[in-house]
């Protein structure tokens, strides 16, 4: 079940910085890097965000959420995240396919690290394009996919 997530309550922002860390350490690995932007934001940050978080829950445990950024002509994924014990399931697309079908918005973007291999394989088989690389903060290579619709 996918439910819209009260990040500004302490719990809920809690529980979504408990499942930061327990995923984002892995796509660190995948990155070879130590210093991870993800894996710095505090309960505090999350209550703050003015993005909106969905979460996916699997006997009323809360074992993913994307985090979206949407304005009225586009709509970008922010962060993606599902626990490792989830991994390999599907959730990470339902969560994707539910923003697709729920922002009206024509143009969808998101940015991953240059050597995360799943999420890569999930947004091409989205039908999501590659339109750039760069090199963000702290050395990491990332890449930029989009969905115009």
């Amino acid at each position: 079940m996918i439910k819209n997530l009260d990040h500004a309550n302490q719990i809920i922002a809690k529980t979504m910085y408990n499942l930061w860390q327990a995923s984002y350490p892995i796509e660190a690995a995948f990155l070879n890097t130590s210093i991870f932007p993800p894996l710095q934001r505090s309960v505090s940050d999350f209550m703050a965000c003015t993005t909106e978080f969905y979460g996916y829950f699997f006997k009323n445990r809360l074992i993913a959420v994307v985090e979206i950024d949407s304005s009225k002509r586009k709509t970008h994924i922010q962060s993606l995240v599902v626990h490792p014990n989830f991994f390999r399931q599907g959730i990470g697309e339902q969560l994707v396919l539910f923003a697709l079908d729920n922002y009206d918005t024509t143009s969808f973007s998101v940015e991953i690290g240059y050597l995360n291999d799943p999420a890569i394989s999930l947004y091409k088989k989205l039908g999501f394009i590659e339109t750039g690389q760069y090199l963000a903060a702290h050395n990491i290579k990332k890449i930029r996919f989009e969905m115009i619709r």
